[in-house]
């Protein structure tokens, strides 16, 4: 049977913007696959607004989000696996839902071009980052 978290990405990012709310996305910086701005990580985790005012070409698909979004005014593309989305929620009042944490399979590649080398991912022999309440 398939991953149910695409599904619950999905739902829950419109439910909170059908109720007026600010999507944001709690992603795992360190799991494989992962290409945000590292200047914004902070314990191997990123929080990122995903709201349709704060970024272009939002996708949640099955395996990737990917998006494309302005971080201190310079233009980025976002991409990271489905198991990578640690939580989903409102800016707002916090709700919304966690997933637990997954070891990666090895991901399919992201589509479209690959991003910029400045959104590598952090180097490796970091410690594992621990999921922690946002509001």
């Amino acid at each position: 049977m398939t991953s149910s978290r695409p599904y619950m990405i999905r739902a829950i990012y419109e439910w909170v913007v059908d109720n007026g709310c600010t999507p944001y996305v709690l992603v795992n910086a360190l799991y494989e696959g992962v290409f945000v701005p590292q200047q914004y990580v902070q314990d191997g985790q990123i929080v990122l607004n995903i709201s349709p005012s704060a970024v272009m070409g939002l996708n949640v698909g099955n395996d990737y989000l990917t998006f494309s979004g302005r971080f201190g005014g310079v233009p980025q593309e976002v991409s990271a696996p489905i198991s990578a989305v640690l939580g989903v929620y409102a800016k707002e009042n916090g709700q919304g839902m966690l997933f637990e944490t997954e070891e990666p399979d090895l991901p399919p590649t992201p589509p479209g071009p690959r991003p910029a080398a400045s959104l590598s991912k952090l180097p490796s022999g970091k410690s594992k980052p621990s999921l922690k309440v946002v509001k």
